[in-house]
C-alpha cells in the first residue's frame, strides 16, 4: 500500500478515459465531449486539444507509418482521424442509443474496440476487431460495459473487463487470425468496477477500479500485488510511459465532485511497460489516408 496520490495538472475532465503513451506523446480523451487531448511533457502543464469531434470518442491508437493519424473508437463505429481533425469511417456497426467505449491496438497491429448502450443496458455491448485490411468484425456479444482491452506483451492473451459485472476475463488470441479462444476468469471485483487496464513487462495487469478510488496491480495468476489510492472516486484509465503509470479519472455522475475528481495522476512504479502499439494497415489495404 502506498500513500494517496495527488494530481499535478490543473485539468478536471468529465470522463477522462483512453490514456495512451504513443509516438512520444501522452494522449487521452474526454469521452462524451469527443475531445482527443495531449498532455505536455511538463507534468504541471494543462492538457491541450488535438481534435474535437461531434460524437463520443472512446479511445485511439496511432496508425503505423502515418504520423499524426489515429484509428479511433468513436460514435457508433471505427474511424480514422487525420491531423486536421477530418474523419474517414471504416464502419458504423452500432445503432442509435449505442456508443463506442474503450479500445486499443494489439502487438500484432490489429485494433480492438468495445461498444455499449448509453444506458448501460445489460448485454447490449460488443467487442470489435479491425484487421490489417481495414475490415471490421464483431467478435464478441453480450457484454454490458466493455473496458480494457489490454494485451500481454507477446500478444497471446487479451484481457477484457465487463465493468457492470465486476469481471475481467482473459482470452487466448490466435496470432495468425486474431481469433479469440475460450476465456477464463481473471479477476472479480466486488467493491467497484474494473475499468481501464494496462499490462506491464512482467505480465502483471494494472486495473483502474471505478468507484473505489484505487488502481490495482494483479499478477498473471490474478493475485493482488499492489494498491494505489487516489483522492478521486472514479479512476477510469491507465497506461505506462516506461516506469511512469498515468491514471485518468472522471467527474461524471457525481452529485458533489471533490477537488480531484476528474484529475490526471502519475506515479513511478517498479516495473515498466511498453508504449501503446499502433494499428498496422496492410500496404494494399483500402484504408483511406
Amino acid at each position: 500500500m502506498t500513500a494517496e496520490l495527488r494530481p499535478t495538472r490543473p485539468d478536471r475532465l468529465e470522463l477522462g478515459e483512453g490514456v495512451r503513451y504513443a509516438n512520444g506523446r501522452l494522449v487521452l480523451v474526454d469521452l462524451l465531449a469527443g475531445r482527443l487531448l495531449s498532455a505536455p511533457d511538463d507534468p504541471a502543464a494543462p492538457v491541450h486539444t488535438l481534435a474535437e469531434l461531434p460524437f463520443p470518442l472512446g479511445a485511439v491508437a496511432p496508425v503505423a507509418g502515418r504520423p499524426g493519424h489515429w484509428i479511433a473508437a468513436a460514435g457508433t463505429g471505427i474511424c480514422l482521424l487525420a491531423p486536421d481533425g477530418s474523419v474517414d469511417w471504416l464502419a458504423c456497426p452500432e445503432s442509435r442509443g449505442m456508443r463506442m467505449n474503450d479500445a486499443t491496438a494489439g502487438p500484432d497491429g490489429r485494433f480492438w474496440a468495445g461498444s455499449m448502450s448509453y444506458d448501460a443496458d445489460s448485454d447490449a455491448g460488443s467487442l470489435y476487431r479491425v484487421d490489417h485490411d481495414g475490415t471490421v468484425h464483431r467478435v464478441l456479444e453480450g457484454i454490458t460495459v466493455p473496458n480494457g482491452p489490454a494485451f500481454t506483451p507477446d500478444g497471446r492473451h487479451l484481457y477484457l473487463a465487463d465493468s457492470a459485472r465486476g469481471l475481467v476475463r482473459r482470452y487466448p488470441v490466435d496470432h495468425a487470425t486474431g481469433t479469440l479462444g475460450t476465456p477464463e476468469p481473471f479477476v472479480t471485483v466486488d467493491d467497484g468496477s474494473p475499468d481501464g487496464m494496462v499490462v506491464d513487462a512482467e505480465g502483471a495487469v494494472w486495473i483502474a477500479v471505478w468507484g473505489s478510488g484505487t488502481v490495482r496491480r494483479h499478477l498473471p495468476d490474478g493475485g493482488l500485488d499492489r494498491v494505489l489510492r487516489l483522492p478521486a472516486r472514479q479512476p477510469a484509465g491507465v497506461c505506462l510511459q516506461g516506469d511512469v503509470l498515468h491514471i485518468t479519472s472522471a467527474r461524471l455522475g457525481l452529485d458533489r465532485p471533490g477537488p480531484y475528481d476528474g484529475a490526471l495522476f502519475a506515479t513511478r512504479v517498479a516495473v515498466p511497460g511498453a508504449p501503446a502499439a499502433p494499428y498496422r494497415p496492410s500496404p494494399t489495404a483500402g484504408v483511406p489516408v
